[in-house]
């Protein structure tokens, strides 16, 4: 499901106008078209509800139920959300993810800056372009696959760090993740479907920028 899908913004006048009002109190401008988008997945664990198709098992992360694909501005707001059985790859959940919102990267102008797409490395890059050019040979046109950079042992050490270390812009989707997981409804994959999971993913976030604008006014 896209929040904010079409041509340069959300998937609805009142969610676009929630997010301009929103991105208002950081002092930010909404642009047209992002120049960055952060993607990552959570593997959520399933409850007595959810239907036999609707789940599956993750070996990498040991978990029987659904995973959560969520892409990213840099406030954190979802552009993109998308839900698939926790035993399908991270790289094929994203590219369908892109893939039933292709349409905003084909009416995005080529003279324009490409649009990142920030991953962590449990993505694969050369699987990735290859199969998004199957779903529209020029995408590559318009955006640009990066990995995010991973500080290394010695790094950790010279900043006294040690276990896991946030790194630059990847800590927003980290800190969204973490919003999700703020909502008790999101805890668990309480839904029957994988479209109801989606819907209350991007209800949390509404109701997050809801509370900001409450906050502010």
């Amino acid at each position: 499901m896209a929040l904010q899908a079409v041509a340069g913004g959300r998937s609805n006048r009142e969610t676009d106008d929630l997010f301009t009002r929103t991105s208002a109190g950081t002092g930010k401008k909404k642009p047209k078209w992002t120049t960055l988008i952060i993607i990552d997945s959570q593997a959520v664990k399933n409850t007595c509800n959810a239907s036999v198709d609707s789940k599956g098992f993750c070996f990498y992360k040991a978990t029987n139920g659904i995973k959560r694909h969520l892409a990213v501005d840099t406030l954190g707001f979802p552009f993109f959300t998308h839900c698939t059985p926790a035993n399908l790859s991270d790289d094929a959940g994203l590219v369908e993810m892109l893939t039933l919102n292709i349409d905003y990267f084909k009416s995005k102008p080529v003279n324009i800056p490409k649009i990142t797409i920030l991953l962590d490395h449990g993505y694969h890059i050369d699987y990735l372009i290859k199969e998004l050019e199957q779903v529209y040979p020029q995408i590559m046109t318009k955006i640009r696959l990066e990995l995010s950079t991973k500080p290394s042992k010695q790094e950790k050490a010279a900043q006294g760090k040690s276990g896991f270390v946030p790194t630059i812009a990847r800590w927003v989707i980290e800190r969204s993740n973490a919003w999700m997981e703020r909502c008790k409804s999101l805890v668990k994959y309480f839904e029957r479907t994988l479209s109801h999971a989606e819907t209350k993913i991007n209800l949390c976030f509404i109701r997050l920028m809801l509370k900001r604008l409450a906050a502010t006014s």
